[in-house]
């Protein structure tokens, strides 16, 4: 089995529980949505195999191009989710995540894969340990921002006494804003931590801890949102739509951060 190969696999199982998913969206059986949890499961399971698959041959961690980072991206997100169910109960929500996982992989697939020998600056052991927190904090918003759009639009239907739609098969909206906190008290961390050690590395690398590239002014950008967001949590009770609203900015600097540098800003952290 050939790296590219042992990737398809996982976006099948993808594919699979996502149709659980949505199954059980329009006929609510239970057996549907733990079948789809199982599944989901496996898909994860296959999904890091063929992460570390592709990590024996390559030599290093795979997370330096935009199909590797995709790919763990969505790994990230799948397991965060099934974390969430065990938690809380959040059937109706995989209907909503399990999409975007399942684009993020697809699209991994249809971006170049061959693997190439490393720029100097990438040889570090930095490597896995900034990206990892990074993306792990960021694939936390994803699911925080998703959240947010569903509490959105749940909360605009009961205004409108519309109890009967679609949004009745989701949790509450006490329990999208309890995941709302859980998604920003976890992913401020993760993403503290993935800036800190980023600046550890510059530091080795170029001599500069902080030198204003556009990655890095869009990073601190993304962490004064979420920054304020939790202060205002904390001290000045937000809760609700004005958490939602700003979890959804956050993970709009995410983007920023992740896709438009790269793809449309560039500076000393294109690579892809």
């Amino acid at each position: 089995m050939n790296i590219q190969t042992a990737f398809y696999l996982p976006v099948i199982l993808y594919f699979i529980a996502t149709l659980c998913y949505l199954t059980y969206l329009a006929g609510k059986k239970e057996i549907i949505e733990k079948i789809g949890s199982y599944v989901l499961a496996s898909a994860c399971l296959v999904h890091l195999a063929a992460t570390l698959f592709r990590y024996i041959e390559a030599g290093y961690t795979p997370i330096t191009n935009l199909h590797e980072s995709l790919s763990f991206f969505a790994l990230c997100t799948a397991v965060f989710f099934l974390y969430l169910r065990k938690i809380y109960r959040i059937a109706g929500l995989g209907s909503i995540v399990l999409p975007v996982i399942l684009v993020m992989v697809i699209w991994a697939l249809t971006l170049p894969s061959p693997i190439k020998p490393l720029p100097p600056v990438l040889q570090s052991y930095w490597l896995p340990i900034h990206t990892g927190f990074a993306f792990i904090g960021d694939a936390i918003f994803l699911v925080g921002c998703l959240v947010s759009i569903l509490y959105l639009l749940a909360e605009r239907d009961i205004k409108r006494k519309k109890l009967h739609t679609i949004f009745g098969s989701f949790p509450s909206l006490e329990t999208l804003d309890g995941i709302n906190y859980r998604c920003m008290s976890y992913g401020f961390p993760f993403l503290t931590i993935g800036i800190i050690t980023g600046s550890i590395w510059a530091q080795s690398a170029w001599g500069s801890s902080w030198s204003w590239d556009p990655k890095e002014t869009w990073s601190l950008i993304t962490w004064i949102v979420y920054a304020i967001l939790i202060h205002n949590r904390l001290t000045m009770g937000w809760r609700g739509r004005k958490t939602a609203y700003l979890m959804i900015l956050g993970f709009i600097s995410v983007v920023v951060t992740f896709l438009g540098v790269n793809l449309f800003i560039g500076g000393l952290h294109s690579y892809i």
